[in-house]
């Protein structure tokens, strides 16, 4: 039995309806997030989805949006639903994570800088040992109060430096499954 878990956070078609989106930069992003779910599930390793909600709007459930991102293939081993930015916040996986004997977390998902840092930053505070895996998460440019535009890219980079070594490893997809199976074979 696996010591580890898959986080899949919020990538949900809610994203697709924002004027943000970029299916160009998506479809890299799911090919690498469908390599890790794949790897995942062939390794043993039990996949999590988590969506946002909100009370209205493109993340409501009534909005019909709240569903695995198209063309993503999942078939995850239970399902959690947030209100904040971290995972672990009101959504019960903490304790789901707690029983099924979890101490390690591989994150990916949507976005990068958002819920995918924010539940990095608490799985550690909480002592999970985490890979953060940024080719498997998405993001969008940004634009700061001086006006300066930050490419998806320059925001994925900060994201890893200020995770590395203090939140997280910083991992590849094969880095990330590859120390999961040899944790399965020990």
């Amino acid at each position: 039995m696996s010591d580890t878990a898959l986080l899949v956070i919020d990538v949900q078609e809610s994203f697709r309806h924002r004027d943000y989106w970029d299916e160009a930069t998506a479809s890299a992003f799911i090919e690498r997030q469908q390599a890790l779910i794949d790897g995942a599930k062939a390794a043993g390793i039990p996949v999590i989805q988590v969506f946002h909600v909100e009370e209205s709007g493109i993340f409501s459930e009534a909005s019909g949006l709240v569903t695995p991102l198209a063309p993503l293939a999942i078939t995850p081993a239970a399902v959690f639903r947030k209100r904040r930015h971290s995972a672990l916040v009101g959504s019960g996986l903490d304790v789901w994570l707690t029983t099924h004997g979890i101490r390690r977390v591989i994150v990916s998902g949507i976005r990068t800088e958002q819920c995918c840092e924010t539940t990095t930053r608490h799985a550690s505070d909480l002592g999970y040992d985490v890979d953060y895996v940024g080719e498997a998460t998405l993001t969008f440019a940004m634009t700061d109060a001086a006006g300066r535009v930050w490419s998806a890219a320059e925001i994925r980079a900060r994201t890893e430096l200020v995770l590395a070594g203090r939140f997280a490893r910083i991992a590849t997809v094969a880095e990330a499954l590859a120390d999961a199976e040899q944790a399965i074979a020990a």
